[in-house]
């Protein structure tokens, strides 16, 4: 709001007239009330702005708040509190049980409830659901609804009030609630350090507040339990690791503790963490301390990589002279001619159980994994069409993280390419340890785009592959890690347990983009001048202030030479600042999708969402085969009153997939003009835009940056500071802490003797034993099932 004055906090009793708006996001709603009583001098009607969830025309409430004067639209009351008077006489119930907050429920129906329960039906009816049976014709579906309509109602109210009262502003209040819904005060009030693990905003600091009100402060046991497991995860899931070092964990909680002041016994710090991994919540190994999916899930994918080597023997083995002549062929048939390397990468793929396929851009990996399916096909005597395949599986799978990913892939090999998701079932109701019933049925399987794959999607996947199949595994380990934790491909081709092939000849090079050569000079360290300019890159001197501006005229000249949104794609590593990805999309909005009066709107909190617009999918959607990074364009907009669904929608098409998102669920969209660097992996574009600015500094990496050149298919635009960008590339990223390299040359490097007893303990793996079978080494008897989750 603009020009506000503040006053005292004041109050309105009255009647809602009219609901004005209200954002289905987070309720933030204007309302007209007629005034039945106020401390403040309003008139017989008055505004009402606020978080204000599930009101009702006709209803009256009394709001709590202060007066604030807006310099448009005048005197209002802005609610912090709001609680409800419900309804005392007939007429006032049934206006309410017929009300939009009752689906389904009439004017006649609600009149036959009054009629059946009387004047306390309200309260009848939150007391006991089985009350509304009595009421005739009533079906079990509406009976249930209306008890926890009522119950909700009142739930909500309470809580709100409740949530108030401890410090929390209207906005984080409805955000609480909306996670936990009813049970949010019995949630907060058992454990309020639950808060830090679900809603985003709210660190340990302000849950440590929270608790101090409730009781909990100093050496609590709960205190010390949450410090020690919210420094675990953040570590986990913020910087990447896999664990974290004991003596680091206990320093870092002890820190946190006692920030505020607080006096804490580091010795009984101590024997909480020894506690927590008494009770199964953390795993301790070593003198290192894991989540317990992690450690699962790096132990369980070890052994499910030395089972499928044990089982070598499975696949057909082929001479030498028959595997050149084919490869003979093959070269024949694309008009190619392989290098020696390349040569040795498809040789070994067709012997191998496992291998390796690494090499940066340029490198001819995408030839070589097109080779080795159709090299695949010909010794094997398959049809790689799949009308030969009807009602029968596919005997090769190609897959990748993301579905721009896959869609390359799908391009370069002719084959249908999948995300590894929905290759092996995995949805957004399941969790990182969950055990996934799908088997792939596929004798070749071929992962590209290795380096995206983090610890718990690298054991979804391996589970599901078969004794009898072969994979392969594609990547650039210069490229950024994966966003979850672990660094799976670089750990793989650094334990040495399979066979690996590293392309590292040129080939894109010889055909003049000096954008490979800089990414190649990047990764083996030379010197190169980044303000020489090219046919494909250039380099454009700016401040962080001129950035958009810089940015603005480089699209906008691109758009005059016939290019569009599809062709153009501005890379940033942050969000905030005036050169961050918020910023940046709403300027290049109005480049290349501006306002018209042919293109409908809807707004939604801080963005507008146009016909026409580039949008960016933040989360994994595999029941509408869409996936987190995948980029679509808004091809309709429809209001609540133009579709069955009763609800603004917007339309989304990716490639000829029309997604519908109600407004509640543009939680999972952004504009995708400009997206992130991690965002965009997987992913190619013909022209790149990359700001670098000391700004960045934090994401000035080397992998961060070698990873967004490399997007640039046909022309590289860096705009920015040239010290920021030479500086960058000599930082390297966080390391990360991981042990799946050293649990893989452990597991493979064990003597027979002691590798065959534990065969027998841990082993044989199958799917009626997975959950009677220790996934830890040296923590016999413990499943996965006996572990806590945060959630719980």
């Amino acid at each position: 709001m603009e020009n506000m004055s503040l006053f005292e906090q004041s109050y309105i009793k009255g009647t809602i007239s009219r609901l004005m708006f209200q954002n289905a996001d987070n309720f933030y709603t204007v309302l007209k009330v007629e005034v039945l009583e106020s401390n403040e001098d309003f008139e017989d009607e008055a505004t009402v702005i606020g978080y204000l969830p599930q009101v009702a025309e006709g209803d009256t409430y009394t709001f709590t708040g202060k007066v604030v004067t807006h310099a448009k639209y005048g005197k209002q009351l802005s609610a912090e509190k709001f609680e409800k008077d419900m309804p005392q006489t007939r007429d006032g119930i049934i206006h309410y049980l017929s009300s939009d907050l009752f689906k389904g429920i009439g004017k006649k129906l609600a009149q036959q409830i009054v009629d059946t329960l009387g004047e306390d039906a309200l309260t009848l009816i939150m007391n006991d659901r089985n009350v509304l049976k009595k009421v005739p014709k009533l079906s079990k579906e509406k009976q249930e609804m209306i008890y926890q309509t009522v119950n909700e109602n009142q739930a909500i109210e309470k809580t709100m009030i409740r949530l108030n009262e401890w410090g929390f502003g209207p906005q984080l209040a409805m955000k609480i609630f909306q996670f936990y819904k009813e049970e949010t005060l019995p949630v907060i009030e058992k454990s309020p350090y639950q808060l830090v693990m679900d809603i985003q905003g709210i660190g340990f600091s302000k849950a440590d507040e929270l608790a101090r009100k409730l009781g909990i402060e100093g050496n609590h046991p709960e205190r010390l339990r949450a410090a020690l497991v919210f420094t675990l995860e953040q570590a986990c899931l913020q910087n990447g690791h896999t664990y974290i070092e004991e003596q680091s964990l206990l320093e870092a909680a002890y820190t946190m503790l006692t920030a505020s002041g607080e006096q804490v016994d580091s010795g009984l710090l101590v024997n909480k963490l020894t506690e927590l991994s008494e009770e199964k919540v953390v795993v301790s190994d070593r003198e290192r301390i894991y989540m317990p999916s992690l450690y699962y899930a790096e132990i369980k994918t070890v052994q499910v990589l030395h089972r499928l080597k044990q089982t070598q023997d499975k696949i057909k083995q082929f001479e030498q002279s028959e595997i050149m002549l084919a490869i003979g062929e093959l070269e024949s048939s694309f008009e190619v001619t392989y290098a020696d390397k390349q040569r040795e990468a498809l040789e070994t793929a067709m012997s191998e159980k496992m291998m390796i396929l690494s090499g940066g851009p340029g490198t001819g990996k995408t030839t070589v994994i097109r080779g080795i399916v159709n090299l695949y096909a010909e010794l094997h005597g398959l049809s790689l069409d799949y009308k030969d395949y009807e009602g029968t599986d596919f005997p090769v799978a190609v897959a990748a993280p993301t579905g721009r990913a896959s869609k390359r892939l799908s391009e370069s090999t002719g084959l249908e390419a999948t995300t590894i998701h929905r290759l092996i079932g995995w949805t957004r109701e399941n969790k990182p340890d969950d055990i996934l019933e799908n088997d792939i049925a596929a004798k070749l399987v071929i992962i590209d785009e290795m380096s995206m794959v983090d610890t718990w999607l690298m054991f979804q996947l391996m589970r599901a592959v078969p004794n009898d199949c072969q994979i392969i595994f594609v990547g650039d380990q210069d490229q950024l890690p994966s966003v979850g934790p672990g660094q799976v491909f670089r750990d793989l081709i650094d334990s040495g347990i399979m066979s690996q092939v590293e392309l590292a000849e040129v080939y894109r090079q010889q055909e003049g983009s000096s954008i490979i050569e800089l990414a190649h000079q990047i990764k083996r360290g030379q010197s190169f001048d980044i303000a020489a300019r090219y046919n494909d890159r250039s380099f454009l001197p700016c401040s962080t202030d001129q950035i958009p501006t810089v940015i603005n005229q480089v699209v906008s000249k691109a758009v005059d030479k016939g290019y569009d949104m599809r062709d153009i794609q501005v890379l940033a590593p942050i969000y905030k600042g005036k050169a961050g990805i918020r910023f940046l999309n709403k300027e290049l909005q109005q480049i290349l999708n501006p306002q018209s009066d042919d293109k409908r709107e809807l707004e939604f909190g801080d963005i507008i969402y146009r016909d026409g617009d580039k949008v960016l999918q933040l989360v994994n959607r595999p029941e509408d085969n869409v996936f987190n990074g995948d980029i679509g364009e808004v091809v309709g907009i429809f209001m609540a009153a133009e579709n069955a669904l009763n609800k603004d929608v917007v339309i989304v098409d990716y490639e000829g997939n029309e997604v519908t998102y109600t407004k509640q669920d543009l939680t999972e969209l952004t504009h995708a003009y400009c997206c992130s660097i991690h965002k965009s992996q997987g992913s190619e574009f013909p022209i790149v835009i990359m700001p670098v600015v000391r700004a960045y500094y934090r994401m000035l990496q080397k992998n961060i940056l070698y990873t967004g050149l490399t997007r640039a298919k046909q022309s590289l635009i860096i705009c920015g500071e040239r010290s920021a960008f030479d500086d960058g590339i000599k930082r390297m990223g966080l390391e990360r802490h991981t042990s799946f390299r050293e649990h893989l040359q452990e597991y493979f490097g064990m003597k027979e003797e002691k590798q065959a007893a534990t065969t027998i303990a841990i082993g044989e793996l199958t799917e009626e034993n997975m959950h009677q079978i220790s996934p830890m080494i040296n923590m016999e008897g413990i499943s996965p099932s006996d572990y806590e989750t945060v959630d719980d």
